[in-house]
């Protein structure tokens, strides 16, 4: 197995057969002189858990691209994430960024997903048929993110297609010269609209999360500028392109199963629990990566210090020693949570708002289109990236 299989036209289109190969192959499989891979929940769960086990982004950046890629400003920018880093700059930067992600009182958010989806959902009932990608999935967390940024909506499908090709910065196959290109100059364009937004807010604070995160310290410790805008930008991929691409694939899971789709609309309350298991069941982040900054045992195995591990989330989420079933969709499930999330010092910070913009959509859309259905289930066009699973487009009927 080699990394170029994540990125064939038979694993874009369905991943899980190979995650059930590198399961069944062994703990760790080689994928690079210095990389391993495994899909076995308890050794991606143990490695998310263990300190030992940090962040190598640039030397990853170096393995993939080449001496010069670390150098450039498409990944020293990413490389500011706070999902980047190790502690003790993570520990910094991360509680930094919950000070101001938390004032935001996140669950107070629930009021604002809920009036958004029904807004977009007023005008999608008069026509009887639409792309929910674009008309729905898209726009849904991309309006909400830019209302907590106070970003003007108008400006929002512009900034939404730019951070759509930002995002295969976080695919693991290698790009080729022509979309890292697109992606470098994409980036450019971000940090420059986020940069002047910042200095913006520098000069006219508000209640924005921007302006929050120009006022958080810890010490008399701030965020640097660069910091800053390393980190929104990150904020706008995580609340825009993961929940908006997991949207869809919860509503091709439920109805690819139309009996557990029956029985959520028959039993709202199991919203809750319907969420958890479609992410776990075809989650939109398949993967991340960790590096053994000393000697990890696991499983009997050694990672040695200064291997890098991709971590497929995917293939955890469908482990059988873990999941009963686990190719099953089961909106009654009571097995734990699923890796989508992560788990440990990296846990996504932005889950709880993820989790409620998924039940007030779906929510939205069972009480408002009670006889939606998918025509083209079987002719779907997945969106060609190895780690940010999604479709391109999801028509729709009712």
């Amino acid at each position: 197995m080699k990394l170029a299989d994540l990125s064939t036209p038979a694993f874009l289109e369905d991943p899980y057969p190979l995650y059930k190969t590198l399961r069944e192959q062994a703990p760790f499989v080689r994928v690079a002189p210095n990389a391993l891979m495994t899909g076995r929940y308890g050794i991606v769960d143990a490695l998310l858990q263990n300190r030992s086990m940090g962040k190598s982004y640039l030397e990853s950046v170096r393995v993939r691209y080449g001496d010069d890629g670390p150098n450039m400003p498409l990944f020293q920018g990413v490389g500011r994430m706070f999902l980047m880093l190790n502690p003790p700059a993570h520990t910094r930067v991360r509680a930094l960024m919950m000070k101001a992600f938390n004032a935001r009182q996140v669950e107070t958010m629930r009021e604002l997903a809920l009036a958004t989806a029904h807004e977009l959902v007023d005008g999608l009932a008069p026509r009887k048929q639409a792309d929910l990608v674009a008309e729905f999935a898209f726009p849904l967390p991309l309006l909400i993110i830019c209302r907590m940024l106070d970003i003007p909506v108008e400006e929002a499908t512009a900034l939404g297609d730019t951070v759509g090709k930002v995002a295969k910065v976080f695919d693991p196959a290698p790009m080729n010269a022509e979309a890292l290109a697109q992606t470098s100059a994409a980036y450019d364009e971000l940090a420059q609209y986020f940069g002047q937004t910042t200095e913006a807010r520098r000069m006219r604070p508000g209640s924005d999360l921007i302006s929050m995160l120009l006022r958080v310290e810890e010490a008399g410790d701030t965020l640097t500028h660069d910091e800053i805008v390393s980190n929104v930008i990150l904020l706008f991929i995580a609340g825009h392109e993961t929940t908006s691409n997991m949207i869809g694939n919860a509503l091709i899971a439920l109805h690819r199963n139309p009996q557990q789709l029956d029985l959520l609309k028959r039993h709202p309350e199991k919203m809750p629990n319907a969420v958890l298991e479609c992410t776990r069941y075809d989650g939109s982040v398949q993967m991340t990566m960790r590096t053994a900054m000393e000697d990890v045992e696991i499983d009997g195995e050694i990672v040695q210090r200064g291997t890098m591990v991709f971590l497929m989330l995917g293939a955890a989420n469908r482990d059988p020693a873990r999941f009963d079933e686990p190719d099953r969709l089961d909106l009654d499930r009571q097995q734990g949570r699923p890796q989508t999330f992560g788990a440990g010092i990296h846990h996504c910070l932005g889950y709880r708002l993820a989790l409620i913009e998924l039940e007030s959509a779906l929510g939205a859309l069972l009480e408002r289109l009670p006889n939606l259905r998918l025509p083209d289930l079987d002719r779907l066009s997945w969106n060609q990236r190895g780690n940010l699973r999604g479709v391109s487009a999801l028509i729709a009927a009712w």
